[in-house]
């Protein structure tokens, strides 16, 4: 996915524009009321919170994917080739695995070490970073596993009552 789209809807998120950084933009020329009272001026403090909330949602971007969840479990007992990786992660793709292993290392959560032996080798393994995440990752997982029955319910009564009010005829058209 590019940066800056939503996951499923195509479209470009307002908060990845730099026009949507910068704010609306001015156009009109015609004078401005002006107050003679004092303002505090927010504006920096705001702005230094939408920057931190930006920084921390690519943070949570990379660590909350579920390949990047996964291919850290599955570095917790050690390193591990890539196709070890491929095999034991069902249902990735190798592209999507090479994407997911390259931010890991970008982030500095993976280190990748390639020794010169024909045909190349090349190993993934946690850093002391990367190893810190699993904590948080393991209690998350397991979060979900004693929770999976209450959610498969609750998205199986939110399923029949989309499907229900999209049958019922609308009472305001005749």
């Amino acid at each position: 996915m590019e940066p800056g789209h939503s996951e499923g809807t195509g479209r470009r998120d307002d908060h990845a524009s730099p026009e949507a950084e910068a704010g609306p933009r001015e156009t009109s020329h015609a004078p401005r009321e002006t107050s003679h009272a004092p303002r505090a001026s927010h504006a920096p403090q705001a702005s230094h919170a939408q920057q931190d909330c930006r920084l921390v949602g690519t943070v949570l971007a990379r660590v909350g994917d579920k390949w990047s969840v996964l291919v850290v479990m599955l570095l917790r007992d050690g390193p591990r080739r890539f196709n070890e990786l491929k095999r034991s992660i069902g249902g990735i793709s190798q592209r999507m695995l090479t994407f997911t292993l390259r931010g890991l290392e970008r982030d500095g959560l993976v280190t990748r070490t390639m020794y010169p032996t024909i045909p190349p080798r090349v190993d993934y393994a946690l850093t002391d970073l990367g190893r810190s995440l699993q904590i948080p990752v393991l209690a998350l997982g397991t979060w979900a596993f004693a929770h999976l029955d209450e959610i498969e319910a609750a998205r199986r009564r939110f399923d029949a009552d989309g499907r229900a009010a999209a049958a019922a005829p609308d009472p305001a058209r005749p």
